[in-house]
């Protein structure tokens, strides 16, 4: 028996939720393990975290495709009757976004790193404005998303969007305190400033968990 398209969008749809919630929990024990300056020494707490931002890319890359895979799904189920250029619009998003990602990842601590991190920076604020936009009219008005539940999850995805882009936001500045401490060596001058501001991202990590799941509720259950 041949699969059917919707079938093989949800197993899709399915395998980057894995990876995003998978690849984001590995990235969260790595995390916890590096803020351990007393077990581990500075070698080796950089090992750590290059480990976790290669696991990281998982999660970004299932992140960048979801746009592709979410649209695709509620065309081809027949829940929004989105036009063909629509659905390829999504599709060269989605395909532009992991572009973006890895040639990011690749420059590494370069300028033009920066400025490709910039450019996904306002894609990601756009896509989230879509989201919150498309579920929030939705549930108002029940259109162009009639059930509540995919409604609710196309409200939560733009939520997941906002959480996500803060956990990079207040992220940011990690690198130079980094360099501070791989400089000066260890010491409470230079690992307190850093802890402190790592552990401003972990309340955006824990929101974006909660709420994958319970986006991941809604679309097994169907509940709202």
């Amino acid at each position: 028996m041949t699969p059917s398209l919707i079938s093989i969008l949800a197993f899709f749809h399915i395998i980057l939720f894995v990876f995003w919630l998978g690849g984001d929990l590995g990235v969260a024990v790595l995390g916890d393990h590096f803020r351990k300056r007393n077990d581990y020494s500075i070698q080796e707490r950089l090992t750590i975290l290059k480990l976790l931002v290669i696991i990281d890319m998982g999660p970004r890359i299932a992140w960048c495709l979801m746009i592709a895979s979410t649209i695709s799904l509620v065309k081809v189920g027949g829940y929004w009757d989105v036009p063909s250029w629509g659905v390829v619009l999504a599709w060269a998003i989605s395909l532009f976004w992991l572009w973006l990602t890895i040639s990011a990842h690749k420059a590494g601590q370069t300028p033009k790193a920066a400025v490709l991190k910039k450019y996904e920076m306002v894609l990601k604020w756009c896509l989230a404005a879509f989201y919150l936009g498309l579920g929030g009219v939705s549930l108002a008005t029940d259109t162009p998303l009639e059930p509540n539940w995919l409604a609710s999850k196309a409200f939560l995805f733009g939520l997941i969007f906002i959480a996500a882009i803060l956990i990079d936001v207040m992220f940011k500045p990690v690198g130079p305190l980094l360099m501070d401490v791989i400089e000066k060596g260890s010491s409470d001058e230079t690992e307190i400033p850093l802890r402190k501001t790592m552990d401003k991202s972990r309340f955006w990590v824990r929101m974006t968990y909660l709420l994958l799941v319970i986006v991941g509720f809604i679309g097994v259950t169907k509940f709202f």
